[in-house]
């Protein structure tokens, strides 16, 4: 297979392999968060503490928070009243999480227990070597630590049931129960107890009783790749919403690297959680983002008052991708509003408001996408249908600031593997960067 020439540019087609080496660095949102930052560091952002006092004056920065992450860059034109462009995404994907107490299996197999977070497309989990990430929580010298864990090996597979079995799956489908039918295997042979915790332990190099608490999960090995004759095609998992969280730190870090002086600051939030409702410590319904909008207001000596002018002065990009037109269901979808992959940024509009997108707001998007020279399209639910929604309703209550959602076309939203077009990466993280600097740099 040869690279494309039919579609697509040299630059977008390394902005689809910055993406998919992205993604597959990020099999968890603290991994995401971990990726984003590195990206960061590389343009010039230094880390904060939360707990410790802000610099004032000039400079760009950003602050972790588990699973979620703020990044902001203070140049010498802006003050207490400059007000945020904010672009706003999430690291978190459905997939499957593992117990506290792990340790399952019977009639032969070893296995670990799971529990699905999110709406997960449960039937693309089987048959897949899976691996195991995320964070885990060890005794340290000065109180409790947070160790990455991240196991790209074959380590579990979740095996369906032969169709000798189950001769009507054909034709009644597929029904899985979560509890009954999604446990992985990890071995042969009778269950053990305390076995995970023992793994666990010796792949961080601690004692068993310093490992304190573990939030891990399941994720496909299968690397991220270019698909289809063409290639006009991006495979991988997780891209809802490592796509956008991806744009969104290329975009900040592309203005910073430019030199560019927007009039407003320009903001990135990734938010963890966005899959079971925001409404957690680090979700977009918490006090994350409004807390540090206003210490960026205080550092740069403003107040109450300040502050409510700056976000009199805000808008922001909600920013989670889309669905394409399916070509074997287009009877589900809008037919007025047909969505193509390699289309441009979709701008996601909803009467009853699950996405945050009115006239005002489309309006930054579609001068964004003016000023980049990418091409975008308007995405509308059939009516007969429930609408997902996003972080971007829950921002805009949360800061009184005109919001749009936006996103890349995809198909298979929610699967252990998605599809979106090869070349749209680069308009995504072209749009947001005009967003974030209108000015140019």
């Amino acid at each position: 297979m040869t690279d494309r020439h039919v579609l697509g540019t040299p630059a977008g087609l390394d902005a689809a392999r910055a993406l998919m080496a992205f993604i597959d660095a990020s099999p968890s949102p603290f991994h995401a968060c971990a990726s984003a930052a590195e990206r960061l560091e590389a343009a010039g952002f230094r880390p904060l503490d939360e707990a410790a006092a802000w610099p004032s004056g000039p400079g760009a920065w950003y602050l972790r928070r588990g699973g979620s992450l703020v990044a902001w860059s203070v140049g010498p034109r802006h003050d207490a009243t400059s007000g945020f462009r904010v672009v706003g995404a999430h690291t978190d994907s459905p997939n499957l999480r593992v117990k506290p107490r792990p340790d399952a299996g019977g009639h032969g197999f070893r296995q670990v227990a799971v529990e699905p977070y999110g709406g997960v497309l449960l039937n693309s989990w089987l048959d897949r070597d899976l691996g195991l990430s995320g964070r885990v929580t060890v005794r340290g010298a000065d109180g409790p630590e947070e160790r990455l864990l991240r196991v790209d090996e074959p380590l579990l597979r979740i095996p369906q049931l032969a169709i000798h079995l189950d001769r009507e799956v054909t034709s009644k489908g597929l029904l899985l129960n979560a509890q009954q039918h999604l446990t992985p295997v990890w071995a042969a042979g009778s269950p053990q107890p305390g076995a995970f915790l023992t793994w666990v332990a010796a792949r961080l190099g601690v004692p068993e009783r310093d490992v304190l608490g573990w939030d891990l999960m399941l994720h496909d090995l299968t690397p991220s790749t270019l698909l289809g004759v063409d290639r006009s095609l991006l495979s991988a998992p997780r891209l809802d919403n490592l796509c956008s969280s991806w744009a969104g730190t290329e975009a900040l870090a592309a203005v910073v690297d430019g030199g560019a002086e927007p009039a407003q600051i320009p903001v990135l939030v990734l938010f963890d959680h966005e899959e079971i409702g925001s409404s957690t410590d680090r979700g977009a319904d918490s006090t994350l983002l409004p807390t540090v909008l206003e210490r960026i207001v205080l550092a740069a000596g403003g107040g109450r008052e300040e502050l409510l002018r700056a976000l009199a002065a805000s808008v922001c990009c909600s920013a989670d991708n889309a669905h394409a037109t399916h070509p074997n269901y287009p009877d589900r979808h809008e037919p007025g509003h047909h969505i193509a992959v390699n289309g441009g940024p979709v701008l996601k509009v909803n009467s009853n408001v699950r996405y945050a997108t009115d006239a005002t707001s489309a309006a930054e998007f579609l001068l964004a996408c003016e000023r980049a020279g990418v091409p975008h399209q308007r995405y509308a639910h059939r009516a007969d249908l429930p609408c997902g929604s996003t972080i971007g309703p829950i921002t805009a209550a949360r800061l009184g600031i005109p919001t749009f959602d936006v996103g890349v076309a995809q198909l298979a939203m929610h699967a252990a593997r998605e599809l979106c077009g090869a070349d749209d990466p680069a308009h995504y993280a072209a749009a947001m960067a005009a967003f974030l600097a209108p000015e140019g740099p």
